[in-house]
This record gives C-alpha cells, structure tokens and sequence, in this order.
C-alpha cells in the first residue's frame, strides 16, 4: 500500500510540473498575442545582436546567390545596409530573417515578382487576425541559435556514414546476457553488467558528435509542426505558398515519426523530473535516441531540397509581413514606379536610419554631380538615393512622396579605406573598386546606378581631376547612370555636357556654422573651408593667410610662394 501511495504521489508531482510548463506557456503566447495586436509597426524587442550574428544571417543568401545581379559586398557596405536591416527586421523566425537578408541583397530586375509581393503585402497590412495568426506561428518556429541551418546541412557530411548495427548489435548484447541469466546467473549478470557498460561509454562518444546537429533537427521538426498548423487555418493570400508547404511536409513524414525520443527538452539535461531521468537511462543503455538520430539523419540527406524548400517559403512568407510592418512604421512611404528610360524622379526622399531626416527631391536623366563642403549633405544624400533604389526593387517600398525610375543594378564605392591585410594603399582600393563598376557595366543586363563619394580623392590634385574626368565620363553612357560627390569645383565645368549640377551649402553665421542640407540645382559657389576654421578657434594669422593664398591662386591660376612665408 505505501508503495502505491509513494507512486501517487510521484505521478502528481510530475503531472503538477507538466501542467505549470504548459500553463506558463499559455500565458506566454496570451501575451505575445496582446503585443502583436496593439503595437503594429513597433520593432520586437530583442536581446542585443551577437558578434557574428550577420554572418549566420547571411548563411541563406550565400547558399542561393546566383550568377545575375546582387548588391556585392562593397555596395552593401558602403550603404550600411547591415543598419537598414535591423532597422526593419520585423521577423521572429531563423526562416524570416535570413530571407529578408537575401531579399534586400537580390533587387528585382523587372516586374515578375512585384506584383505578387504588393497584393500579399496589402493583404495582411488590412487582414489584423489572420497576420497576428501567421506571426505567432513564425515565433514558435523561432531562431536556430549560434548557427544557420545552413551550417548544419553543409556539414551533415562531416559525421561519415552513420548506421544502427553496432546499436542493434549492443542491445541484442542485453536480450541475450538476460537469456544467459536464466541458466546461468552469475555469468549472465556479469556479461549484462560488461555490455551495459560499454553501451553506456559508446553513447556518451556519439552523443557529443550528434549533439550539434540536434539543434538542426528540432528547427526542421518546428518547420513541419507548424505548417501543418497554417493548414488548417483561412490561409488568405499565403493559399499557393502553405499548398506547397503541404507538399514538403509529408516527405518528410519519417523524419518526424518517433522523434521525440530524441527531440525532448528534457533529454538529459538533469532536469529532476524522474520520468526523463528513467527515460535517459534507457537512451544510455538502448541508444534509442542515436539509432532514431541516425534514421532522421537519412532522412534529411534524402530530402534537402524539401527542406530548402520549406525555409523558402516560411522565410517569404514572414518577409511579406515584416514588410508591412515596415511600412506601418513610416510617417510616409510609396510604392515604386518603374519604367525602361534613363533617369529617375523622386520627391521627398529621406533616409530610414535618420530620425528627423531633410527630405530631397531629384528629376534627372543623366548624371548627377553634387558639390558642396565637407558635413553639407553630399554624401548622406547620395546614401538616401542609394537605398531608396534598393528598397524599391527588393521590398517594393520607397520612403519618399512619389518615386519613378527603371530597373537598375546598383553598385556604389564610397566608403573606401586602406586594405592592410592586402597590402594596398586608399588609391590602389579606390580604383579598383571603380573598375568593378566599369567592368559590370559591360555586362548583360539592365543600366547601372551607381554612386561615387569624391571621385580619386587618395591621389594629387592635377592627376585626378584629370582622370576623375575621363571615369566619371565612362560613367556617363547610357547603359549607367551615375550620381557623384566631388569638392573638385573644376568636374562641375569639365563635365557639363555630361551632368546635372546640384550642390548643397551651409551658412557660417559668426562662430556658428549652419548646415540645411537642401539640394541645390547648379554648382557650389561659395567657398567656406577657410572660414570654417575660424568658427573652430584657429588663429586669425593663419586663417588670413590662407585666404589671400587661396585668392591668389584663383586670379594668376598659380601658387604665389611669396604668400606662404
């Protein structure tokens, strides 16, 4: 009788523990729900980003970049586009993110997808519930930790080729040690005792070698148990992408029969619940969890492109509704206009990273170079430009009042430094990085647009205005369009057949500089590094000096020695 009490009272204590974790997560995703509902458009609250958190972000781009176009790693750079990522990623989900990476690395190059994107985009921004449904659904998917699921599928083959006879051999090891004891039960126990402890060290050796791709399975098994919950919802716009879904999981319907031997939360870990203890103990005897890993295992090298498949469409599908977010989250956005001609009008256009951003607006179809000191806005204006473009042919969004312009492959080299670890100098960087433009604009496909911060600025000043001149000239043929930042006031007039001149200015008020960052039509006039230094206390001898040297050489078009002693 005290056993069956002792018993009771185990069984409620574990039924008491299972209820609390299922109860709190209940609560959890009541609350989750409650977020989602009243602050659309408001970024998740994260942890913080991990060093090296990009580059597992970058994992499904990487695996399925292709030969045609895609912002290259200069370009993205250039643009900070690693900010403009967090700044809308709207996700939930390892699937989710890692597609709006790719998405944002991938412009469109005509209006094939566009389309599709807008309807499903305007569909869960008006339809609250079924987005809030599909939401909740990417958050219990989740994230996969320090790794993408793409390192793990990549490496499946370092693991060798894994089969069950030596587990099937030690448990037949245990049936026959059991027969031995009923002849013979001192010979027979010690054998049982000699076997199970092999079993036991052999389990904990392939434990530690599976244990990493564990973490794998389990997203690959949240992928299939919650597409299989979107079917059975309205599925609204997503109905072609959850059918497919469909399809993926049940190819994968091995994989996921019996898995909780070994997908269990529980599984030693020391929990103190004295089920899963019971039950590690069979695994370390039986290797019950191995020999399911393995046929799991088989099954994923079987099936990788279903697998492929079902992160694709997860990760699409949860990119359209972070887009939408997005969008909420602006005070003012449109959707793109494209044509085929060279040019682009745009009105309003402002920068996502700026949090009280000065809007610009540009009609051109040629060239644009844009003069102006340095802090006046060149280069935050040609970024704004840059971005916009992307954000146009990747999310179908631009953040401005209205914006037109063809389909492009958009490259930039603004950002330069010197390589050290490649030995070369800013010079040797910066051309190189502007015959990748030149080269790319030789190839197949759609007009380049392209954006240069101070055009050879790593060389003298004779020998870059005169090669700044024949590059931005190349840069000027109607396959490119160009926009490019320059203090050379000299370009503005070499380049006037070529270019629309735009300029922006500040006023030096006393010892105070103001900067309106407007874009200006035609060229810099005013002319105030000079007096900057004034405004930042230098001595009133040498800002005069300056001044009259600086004259000096507008008037002769040479430098009077006489002025520097």
């Amino acid at each position: 009788m005290e056993y069956i009490v002792f018993a009771w009272v185990i069984f409620a204590i574990i039924a008491l523990i299972m209820s609390k974790g299922f109860l709190d997560e209940k609560k959890k995703r009541k609350e989750f729900i409650f977020w989602l509902r009243n602050h659309y458009g408001e970024l998740p609250k994260r942890d913080g980003y991990r060093e090296g958190e990009m580059n597992k972000i970058s994992r499904y781009f990487q695996v399925h970049k292709k030969a045609s176009f895609h912002i290259d790693d200069i370009t993205w750079n250039d643009l900070n586009m690693d900010e403009v990522f967090w700044r809308m990623n709207y996700t939930f989900s390892a699937a989710g993110e890692e597609y709006l990476y790719y998405l944002l690395r991938t412009p469109m190059q005509d209006m094939e997808r566009a389309a599709l994107l807008e309807r499903q985009i305007e569909y869960f921004m008006e339809h609250k519930e079924e987005r809030i449904a599909f939401q909740a659904f990417f958050s219990e998917i989740g994230k996969t930790g320090k790794y993408s699921i793409y390192d793990y599928l990549d490496h499946l083959d370092l693991l060798g080729e894994r089969n069950n006879r030596m587990h099937y051999a030690g448990n037949l090891a245990i049936i026959l040690s059991l027969i031995i004891m009923f002849f013979n039960v001192q010979y027979g126990t010690l054998l049982l005792v000699v076997v199970m402890g092999r079993n036991i060290i052999a389990y904990f050796k392939s434990k530690n070698e599976i244990d990493p791709y564990v973490t794998s399975f389990s997203y690959i098994l949240r992928l299939m148990q919650n597409a299989e919950k979107m079917e059975r919802m309205p599925v609204g716009a997503f109905a072609k992408e959850v059918e497919e879904l469909k399809k993926c999981r049940k190819t994968l319907g091995k994989f996921k029969a019996g898995s909780y031997i070994i997908m269990s939360a529980s599984r030693m870990s020391g929990s103190g619940n004295p089920l899963e203890i019971a039950l590690d103990y069979v695994r370390m005897v039986f290797h019950l969890d191995l020999i399911k890993f393995n046929q799991m295992l088989a099954e994923v090298q079987k099936n990788k492109a279903s697998i492929d498949r079902m992160m694709t469409l997860t990760g699409y599908m949860e990119t359209v509704i972070a887009i939408g977010a997005f969008r909420a989250s602006l005070g003012v956005y449109c959707i793109p206009r494209f044509d085929r001609r060279r040019g682009m009008k745009a009105e309003n256009l402002y920068h996502p990273l700026l949090e009280d951003p000065v809007k610009n607006s540009i009609l051109t179809e040629k060239g644009v170079l844009i003069t102006g000191s340095n802090a006046s806005g060149k280069s935050t204006f040609l970024k704004t430009v840059a971005v916009n473009a992307i954000l146009a042919q990747t999310i179908y969004t631009c953040l401005a009042d209205s914006y037109s312009a063809g389909f492009y492959r958009i490259m930039s080299s603004m950002a330069l430094r010197d390589d050290l670890s490649g030995g070369d100098s800013y010079y040797i960087v910066e051309i190189k990085s502007l015959k990748r433009i030149l080269n790319e604009i030789g190839e197949e496909g759609n007009p380049v647009l392209c954006f240069v911060d101070e055009v050879l600025r790593g060389t003298n000043t004779v020998e870059r205005i005169a090669a700044s001149t024949q590059i931005l000239k190349s840069l000027s043929k109607a396959s490119v369009l160009c926009f490019a930042a320059t203090h050379d006031i000299e370009l503005t007039h070499l380049l006037e057949k070529h270019y629309n001149n735009y300029h922006f200015e500040e006023e030096v008020m006393g010892k105070d500089i103001v900067f309106h960052y407007r874009l200006l039509k035609g060229r810099a006039v005013t002319r105030n590094a000079i007096k900057l230094l004034g405004v930042m206390g230098y001595d009133e001898e040498i800002i005069q000096e300056a001044e009259a040297l600086a004259e000096g050489f507008l008037k002769s078009g040479s430098w009077d020695e006489k002025m520097t002693c």
